[in-house]
């Protein structure tokens, strides 16, 4: 079976989730086969998807390994355990007890303390119920993009694990959540200050060809400019 007769993705260009999937993807050479969610048109709560993820959010995928009934798989940071238990090479956790337990800690800085604050659920009830317009829409993201790269920042250039990437000289998890949340940042076009350290390590993660085939804006339904 192929990866891609094996991987169905359901993804959507701009989001942070799914890159962290495709990069996942990308570091191990499988190909899934991907189903653009239109989350922009509403398309995450179609009643068809609903039935994949009843939560309505991207990514899910489905592993059609075992026949065509296996079970979707959502939440990105456990779509990426699962492939790097599936393809263990190159791996995305480091050996040891606590040095996976720091990368998973890093990670969760980002896909769980940072990126849900920011995602398309939580701007809808601010504009709506909450009464947000456009300058404090982005105020509110440009707050918690800050906030959560800058707790990164205080931890990367303070402890001795951090190498060329967040944990060593390899990418990890870690480095996958930290890229997953830059390249959002750039479509929104917001930026952090006195990031040095999370820079470096981006510019480190974006010569790789696992992660530059994974922006947002290289992705089918992108923006032309």
């Amino acid at each position: 079976m192929t990866d891609a007769a094996r991987f169905e993705l359901f993804s959507f260009w701009r989001t942070s989730a799914t890159y962290r999937v495709r990069v996942a993807f990308n570091l191990k050479g499988v190909s899934p086969q991907e189903h653009n969610i239109d989350i922009d048109a509403g398309a995450q709560r179609s009643e068809a998807f609903l039935k994949i993820n009843p939560m309505g959010a991207i990514p899910a995928l489905l592993d059609h390994a075992d026949g065509p009934s296996s079970l979707p798989l959502t939440q990105s940071l456990a779509i990426l355990e699962f492939i790097d238990e599936t393809y263990p090479t190159p791996a995305l956790l480091p050996a040891g007890t606590h040095a996976r337990a720091r990368v998973r800690s890093l990670a969760a800085m980002l896909a769980a303390d940072t990126h849900p604050l920011i995602v398309p659920r939580v701007k809808k009830f601010l504009v709506g119920p909450g009464g947000f317009d456009d300058a404090a829409w982005r105020a509110w993201q440009t707050h918690w993009f800050t906030t959560g790269l800058q707790a990164l920042e205080k931890r990367l250039s303070s402890e001795k694990e951090t190498g060329a990437f967040c944990h060593g000289d390899t990418p990890t998890q870690a480095d996958i959540c930290l890229a997953s949340i830059i390249v959002v940042m750039r479509v929104f076009k917001i930026e952090v200050a006195d990031i040095p350290t999370v820079n470096r390590i981006m510019t480190a993660c974006e010569a790789l060809d696992a992660f530059a085939k994974a922006d947002p804006l290289r992705q089918a339904g992108a923006p032309l400019s």
